[in-house]
């Protein structure tokens, strides 16, 4: 069993030049469209070349305040307003600017092993489907551990 066989080829990718904002609607419009929760996509150029990945934890780490971690200790403080405030400003960020840039890809002729392997030693959840310079599908940890998962059952 290799990536070709287990790859979505249906996907939603971004733009560098997409806000947070836009992002977050695509993850919600993927998520409905491909019926399960989508936690990262892909970011593409103009001309459809991968250059990055964006997940829901990077927007997450991005809005979290740095000294969130003192909220508790500062009775003064509203984090509700300071978090409201945070969401604001982060709307008009840039994908370009929080999303990763060095994306470990794969082959459609990667195997289904060595996908788990790199997905488990590198704690990647999703890994793009690369063939040549063209983006053909996208591995969630998901369909390597169902697939995986059915041929131990059967």
């Amino acid at each position: 069993m290799i990536a070709a066989d287990v790859m979505q080829t249906t996907f939603t990718t971004l733009s560098p030049d997409d806000t947070i904002a836009a992002a977050v609607r695509c993850f919600q419009t993927a998520s409905a469209s491909e019926n399960k929760k989508v936690f990262g996509l892909m970011v593409t150029d103009h001309d459809d070349h991968l250059v990055g990945m964006l997940s829901m934890y990077d927007i997450l780490l991005f809005i979290q305040p740095k000294h969130i971690h003192i909220w508790g200790e500062m009775e003064d403080l509203d984090p509700s307003v300071l978090y409201d405030e945070r969401l604001e400003q982060v709307k008009s960020i840039l994908v370009g600017d929080i999303m990763t840039a060095e994306v470990v890809t794969i082959t459609p002729d990667t195997h289904l092993m060595v996908i788990a392997d790199i997905m488990i030693k590198k704690h990647i959840r999703r890994l793009p489907v690369v063939d040549g310079e063209e983006v053909v599908g996208i591995v969630y940890v998901s369909d390597v551990f169902h697939h995986l998962l059915d041929r131990f059952i059967d």
